[in-house]
């Protein structure tokens, strides 16, 4: 079939607005995509496009290669440049090395999104790589991207993957392994790291129009406010404590949480390799180079504390150490808030006194901790198997269930079961249904863990099978409602 002309092509024709770009060439680099030598189309996200104000049966899969594959109809692409600190360490060499700004558009929601390319080719931060993204490393960014977004996490999304038919080889995977360049739909591409540059190259007078823009776009809220600076990042600090309370309650591993992966959205993005953990371990660590366990799960709250902490060095360019420590003092407490209150959510809670949510709290981590069923299984069971008697008799509770080996296991359940118990009583009866919604609204039927992710890219690979994979995401999609 013939590809259709750029004027025809609904993905080429939105509104893109140059707001980045409009900042001025001290902050990209203007590059080109690629040649690739074919073009197949395995995912496309008809659930954003509406938010663009198109209708998914008018997008044919031949504009969004057109678009998103074969990158005609639009230039400049952007090269953003941005540092980072790397498991610690002060890098000056990033930028985007695979990928670039492809365009913005304002969405029907009013919020102005970012369409970021990802294996997109080689640009003048690929440092000797070749620019290139591996078809799986493709899927499981969707993959990871709409779990997350259906559980309720701040997260970006991949618009679409695109096959491109070159072999690439990779230490992580068997090699040759096939490539894919991929869209990611984000609030922005704006990074921790695009202000750490700054601060590096010692330019304060680009730091002050990068934060200008930054709360024009996605803070307009503080854009007339005398003390707009100061209340931006007490904000930011709120939505990164926020951010990591989803992850920890979804029991998500980031795994790479390098400033350069911080958006100043406090957006989740740029997922490498990442885990959702299968039992309550806080030492689980996702990547296999993070010997130290940096990024363990467990440590993602310190570690983007301190992710925040860096910040401030650019930051206290343009404003005060004052606002700055001032912003920062209220993390902890705004992590509690939220991890606490989806924690209890799952446990089909809301409301209660705060001694008895914290000590409920702490017998869920500790049980979890202690026996060996599945960190997701055991919300879900919780889920399934709910039923009114368990309001007066507290043995009932997730009766059988548990694999306890030891007394002391069997002593922590009994504790957690008096506790839970307790809980249902601070409700009327009439009220049950209401444990009921929330039971089914935060516990999702499935979680890609790794076993499930290497079972749909095992067809893949052998007989070229996607029924799986998209069989996989109409799950994720139908587990729970997204709000």
């Amino acid at each position: 079939m013939a590809h259709s002309t750029a004027s025809h092509n609904p993905l080429l024709a939105l509104p893109y607005v140059a707001a980045f770009e409009s900042l001025g060439d001290d902050y990209f680099d203007p590059v080109a995509a690629a040649d690739f030598p074919s073009h197949t189309l395995r995912f496309r996200n008809d659930e954003l496009l509406p938010k663009l104000g198109l209708n998914p049966e008018e997008v044919t899969d031949e504009a969004f290669i057109e678009a998103f594959g074969q990158f005609q109809g639009r230039s400049p692409f952007l090269a953003m440049r941005y540092h980072g600190y790397q498991f610690g360490e002060y890098n000056p060499y990033l930028g985007d090395g695979r990928g670039f700004l492809y365009g913005q558009v304002r969405g029907t929601d009013g919020t102005l999104y970012d369409f970021g390319t990802k294996g997109s080719g080689t640009t003048p931060y690929s440092r000797g790589g070749d620019g290139r993204l591996t078809l799986k490393g493709g899927i499981r960014e969707v993959i990871a991207a709409e779990a997350l977004h259906r559980y309720g996490v701040n997260t970006s999304r991949c618009l679409s993957v695109v096959e491109t038919g070159q072999q690439l080889w990779r230490g992580d995977e068997p090699s040759p392994t096939r490539s894919a360049v991929m869209i990611r739909f984000s609030q922005s591409h704006i990074r921790f790291g695009t202000f750490e540059r700054l601060h590096y190259l010692q330019r304060g007078d680009l730091v002050q129009p990068l934060l200008d823009h930054v709360i024009e776009h996605y803070y307009p809220h503080l854009q007339t406010d005398s003390d707009r600076y100061g209340k931006f990042f007490a904000e930011l600090v709120q939505r990164v404590a926020t951010l990591v309370a989803q992850w920890m309650s979804v029991g998500f591993c980031h795994a790479v949480l390098n400033t350069d992966n911080m958006s100043i959205t406090g957006e989740s993005f740029d997922y490498g390799p990442y885990a959702f953990i299968e039992q309550f371990n806080p030492r689980f660590t996702a990547a296999y180079f993070d010997y130290s366990g940096r990024y363990s799960y467990g440590n993602q709250p310190r570690a983007c504390l301190w992710n925040l902490e860096l910040l401030q060095y650019p930051l206290k360019m343009v404003m005060s150490m004052e606002d700055l420590d001032a912003g920062l003092a209220d993390y902890h407490s705004h992590y509690h808030a939220a991890y606490s209150q989806r924690m209890l959510q799952r446990l089909g809670f809301e409301g209660l006194p705060p001694q008895l949510g914290d000590d409920l709290l702490s017998a869920t981590l500790q049980l979890l901790a202690q026996s060996e069923i599945s960190y997701h299984d055991f919300f879900l069971q919780l889920r399934q198997q709910f039923t009114l008697p368990w309001r007066d008799e507290a043995s009932m509770i997730l009766a059988d269930t548990l694999p306890l080996t030891t007394d002391g296991e069997q002593e922590l359940l009994d504790q957690w079961r008096s506790l839970y118990h307790h809980a249902l009583n601070q409700y009327a009866i009439e009220h049950m249904e209401t444990v009921t919604k929330r039971l089914n609204q935060h516990n999702p039927d499935i979680v890609p863990i790794r076993p499930e992710i290497e079972a749909i890219w095992e067809p893949i690979v052998t007989d070229d099978n996607w029924q799986p994979f998209y069989g996989l995401i109409k799950r994720i999609q139908n587990s729970v409602i997204a709000q």
